[in-house]
């Protein structure tokens, strides 16, 4: 083990979304910070699934790591079938290594990715001292993009997918299914999501939203039967891919929480990306929040402000919490929830609710298709839990 020690601005904990997009944008700037982001992985070990609705102009940017890109989506459950298409925005899927590897590939000096694996933090007056298996970083800041812990009993997005190469051409490539509510019910909100990459190609989820984890033979299981039902037969499965999303309150390590300098009342050590809340609780999407945060994170840094900014606004996680708050203490509605939601809007409003960017109007429309009861009962309840 070596222990050369360096001085840095900033070190950023973590190459995900939050860490290396902060640190190309970072070197793209005029004087760039020394930085460097710390990550033990390559991106081609920890690839995945990232789902965004875009519009025109950001979906020509993120081309190069586009898996696949659908004009039309659907919601099905047993009584219905909700059809969305949308000129203005696109739902997206990218292939996060290839996304991270090009940001990576953006980096140059003063800005450097290192493979290493960080084993502790030690705050000091005014500046943190970051412990590697290889190395130590004296740093005036820290950004800690590592995943956040989830309350044991929070709710939590949770899910296993297969990458398919199928026998026989899809039906209908040119339309994602974002849920499909058609499947066991008994353990949470289940739905699976597929998305046809081609006539061959399609990526199958089971997603669960629930307090508890099942073991993956019940994801697989739930695949097999969806494939079963749509007369999908599998020639190969490609890879699968497993995760948990965050839809609760996260459990905050208080070493990890904005502790401030004593010189310039600027942070020592902050939380950015899925780790400072940039998760929608209500949908579990949280490319974009990250993106929006990151760079006006970057845009401040430049300024000389190193506080990150907050990437949800307080009335949408109050709204979300509310619908979660549904969603936890009345199952029977859970899935007539979504299709209500789906039912009351159109593609492009649709998009913008999902996006976090809904209008007065966009959330009168969802307001009205909710069951007032249940969403009046979380009113009350969050008002008394201030």
């Amino acid at each position: 083990m070596s222990n050369n020690s360096h001085e840095v601005d900033i070190a950023i904990i973590g190459g995900g979304n939050a860490g290396l997009t902060l640190a190309a944008q970072l070197a793209a700037q005029k004087c760039p910070p020394n930085t460097v982001v710390i990550e033990p992985q390559p991106p081609t070990q920890r690839d995945c699934s990232w789902g965004l609705w875009a519009q025109e102009k950001q979906a020509k940017e993120l081309s190069h790591s586009t898996k696949g890109r659908w004009k039309r989506w659907q919601l099905i459950d047993h009584l219905s079938r909700v059809t969305h298409s949308s000129d203005q925005y696109s739902y997206v899927s990218l292939s996060s290594a290839d996304y991270l590897l090009d940001r990576a590939a953006q980096l140059h000096q003063p800005v450097s990715l290192v493979e290493e694996s960080v084993s502790a933090l030690k705050p000091g007056q005014d500046r943190t001292t970051v412990v590697t298996d290889q190395n130590q970083y004296s740093a005036k800041t820290v950004y800690d993009s590592r995943p956040p812990k989830i309350a044991d009993n929070g709710l939590r997005q949770h899910f296993l997918g297969w990458h398919i190469h199928t026998e026989q051409p899809l039906k209908d490539p040119d339309t994602a299914i974002l849920m499909d509510f058609r499947v066991d019910q008994s353990r949470g909100l289940h739905f699976i999501y597929a998305l046809p990459f081609s006539e061959h190609h399609i990526l199958v989820e089971s997603t669960l939203i629930s307090t508890t984890v099942e073991p993956q033979e019940w994801y697989r299981n739930a695949i097999k039967g969806w494939l079963k039902n749509n007369n999908i037969q599998v020639a190969e499965i490609i890879s699968e891919e497993i995760g948990v999303i965050p839809m609760d309150t996260l459990v905050v390590n208080k070493q990890r929480s904005q502790s401030q300098s004593t010189s310039a009342q600027q942070p020592l050590i902050a939380p950015i990306g899925a780790a400072s809340g940039a998760v929608r609780r209500s949908s579990g999407y949280a490319f974009q929040h990250i993106q929006q945060q990151i760079s006006q994170l970057a845009a401040g840094i430049e300024q000389g402000n190193m506080n990150v900014p907050t990437p949800i606004s307080s009335r949408l996680t109050t709204m979300d919490k509310i619908f979660n708050g549904v969603l936890i203490s009345r199952p029977d509605l859970a899935v007539s929830l979504y299709m209500r939601m789906a039912n009351a809007l159109t593609g492009d409003q649709f998009s913008r609710f999902m996006l976090g960017k809904a209008t007065a109007s966009d959330w009168l429309r969802v307001i009205a298709a909710m069951p007032k009861g249940a969403f009046l009962n979380q009113f009350v309840k969050q008002l008394t839990n201030v």
